[in-house]
């Protein structure tokens, strides 16, 4: 190909994975991005196609593709420069750029050792600049390679202390729901003898780190890749318990002595920053895809009324005093719960769980042979 072409292809590349670098380190929106976004889907996928042929090891597996991720970004984002730069200095070799001792050779091999070593440190190679044009293109490469480092660097710290905030919600609400998983069990223990005063403040502090979740996917998309195999630290196990616990606050609880808490800030924000959550991480996850919501089965009323009755037994044996018409209440619960379950419904499968893992007190019937009804 003519030497210009050659050039400009270089220079291209360059500048896109530039492009994709400022688009994932720092604009770093959920769905932003070049290259980031769409190799973490397929390595997604790759993983969950490859972990089905692995059994029981499968599960374990799916835990390695957010470091897997990881790896593979910096990789692609190293060999495109690499690969840029070679473009942009193969013409070059034996003119402009000369080997230290010797003749120096021109074929694409030897540019691409010229080109990488350019990206890291100037004049660390065999190769040396001979004229101010090629010079210039030396200092630039070897800006940018250390640009592109500090930030590779600096992105990757960012997103394990946001998944250490986010594991470390998920344990949490894991405990305060005495390893259950049950949102009642969350509101009973919070308002023990209905005595919520002192409950108000873990409240505010699981809103806060809702939110603080929510911000986290948002700046780092590759974040919802990371998986565990423990449930309680997935979002999606988080979120439906606070989208639960909220719902049988304001749906469970006798007004006239909790009324208080239902029109709480802290209830509010616990409520919009985990469906605010779910909704960003459904959207981001399924952008660009034709997809229906889930449809609810038509069981699935039924089995939200078993769940509210199973939490008023459990609210009363806390001593907490909850709705007078429990009719209106579970007709409340469900109109509710209507709201957000589809969109768990979808977040969870989409991360290998199964229903019955995200939600163990919503009366799922999933034995093993069953499991695929659960998903």
């Amino acid at each position: 190909m003519p030497d210009w072409f050659e050039q400009a292809l270089g220079t291209v590349l360059v500048l896109v994975t530039l492009c994709d670098v400022f688009l994932t380190v720092l604009y770093a929106r959920a769905g932003a991005g070049i290259f980031a976004i769409r190799l973490a889907r397929a390595t997604w996928a790759a993983f969950r196609a490859g972990a089905g042929a692995c059994g029981l090891w499968g599960d374990r597996a799916l835990t390695f593709c957010g470091p897997a991720i990881l790896v593979l970004l910096v990789a692609v984002w190293a060999l495109a420069l690499t690969l840029g730069a070679a473009l942009v200095m193969h013409p070059l070799l034996g003119t402009a750029i000369t080997a230290q001792g010797g003749s120096t050779p021109a074929d694409f091999v030897a540019a691409m050792y010229a080109g990488g070593s350019s990206m890291a440190i100037v004049g660390s190679s065999d190769f040396a600049p001979q004229t101010s044009w090629s010079r210039i293109l030396y200092l630039t490469n070897s800006l940018i390679g250390m640009s592109v480092v500090s930030l590779t660097l600096t992105y990757i710290m960012q997103v394990y202390a946001a998944l250490q905030r986010r594991n470390a919600l998920g344990l949490k609400l894991h405990l305060l729901t005495a390893e259950t998983g049950d949102a009642a069990e969350l509101v009973a223990r919070l308002g023990p003898y209905g005595q919520f005063s002192a409950g108000y403040s873990d409240l505010a502090d699981i809103g806060s780190g809702m939110a603080q979740t929510k911000e986290a996917h948002h700046f780092y998309p590759l974040l919802f890749y990371f998986r565990f195999q423990q449930p309680f630290y997935s979002v999606s196990r988080s979120a439906l318990v606070a989208l639960d616990a909220v719902t049988l606050i304001r749906t469970a609880l006798d007004d006239q002595r909790h009324g208080w808490l239902k029109d709480s800030a802290a209830v509010e924000q616990l409520w919009r920053a985990s469906l605010i959550l779910v909704s960003t991480l459904e959207e981001a996850l399924h952008r660009g895809d034709a997809r229906e919501q889930p449809r609810l089965p038509g069981e699935t009323p039924d089995r939200w009324r078993r769940r509210y009755r199973s939490a008023l037994q459990r609210l009363r044996r806390a001593g907490i005093e909850v709705t007078a018409d429990e009719n209106a209440g579970e007709e409340a619960y469900i109109s509710l719960r209507s709201c957000w379950d589809p969109l768990i419904a979808g977040l969870a499968p989409a991360m290998a769980y199964h229903m019955d893992q995200i939600d163990p007190a919503g009366g799922y019937r999933c034995g093993e042979p069953e499991r695929r009804q659960c998903g």
